[in-house]
């Protein structure tokens, strides 16, 4: 379903965002991040001279390199296109971030290494869906291995892969109630745990 119609209006600024996630051939994963900032007018920039309408104004890739267990092994950083002269030399920089566990307090803990003027605001922007696109990627992807593995058919209509999806993201502890289909009163918690279940029938 679409958003209610707009009032009329002028489009001024395209900000787009490309997160994809890979498994490569030796084991590790890769995701990729790509960025870039357009507006629908033209504009005069000390260090770039003139920037057409539809040019980027930022046009950044980051790519995290993750092991199985979420440690961050390589980074790759690259700024083709920003505002100003001295923006690409903070590219670099993420390569701070190896050795880092993408978990609770990732990001607390790359901004301490590339947060202020070490690094880059929009490249330091994409690593919470970057993070959010890694567990999307990799607990996915060992369930289908596992799965694969044991000779198991999923049907259709059955939820067995999401619920070890879930449970490699820690379970019941870890998802309860972070939305709204994990609230612990709707019917998903009821069919999936149901001592934990806390909708109106448990009262009853």
């Amino acid at each position: 379903m679409p958003l209610t119609p707009p009032q009329p209006r002028e489009a001024i600024h395209t900000r787009a965002i490309e997160i994809n996630g890979y498994r490569r051939a030796d084991g590790l994963y890769d995701i990729e991040a790509h960025l870039t900032d357009t507006k629908t007018f033209g504009q005069t920039n000390y260090d770039r001279g003139y920037i057409p309408a539809g040019e980027p104004i930022h046009d950044m890739w980051l790519r995290l390199t993750i092991d199985d267990t979420m440690h961050v092994v390589d980074v790759d950083a690259v700024s083709d296109k920003t505002p100003y002269v001295m923006c690409p030399a903070a590219a670099p920089n993420f390569s701070r971030l190896i050795g880092l566990r993408i978990k609770a307090g990732f990001l607390r803990d790359a901004n301490h290494l590339v947060g202020g003027s070490l690094g880059c605001t929009h490249l330091r922007e994409l690593l919470q869906q970057m993070a959010t696109t890694a567990f999307q990627t990799i607990n996915p992807a060992k369930v289908r291995q596992e799965m694969r593995a044991e000779g198991a058919i999923e049907a259709p209509g059955s939820d067995r892969v999401d619920v070890r999806i879930t449970e490699k993201m820690g379970g019941p502890p870890k998802i309860l109630n972070t939305c709204l289909a994990y609230a612990d009163t709707g019917p998903l918690v009821r069919r999936r745990w149901p001592a934990l279940y806390k909708g109106q029938e448990a009262a009853d």
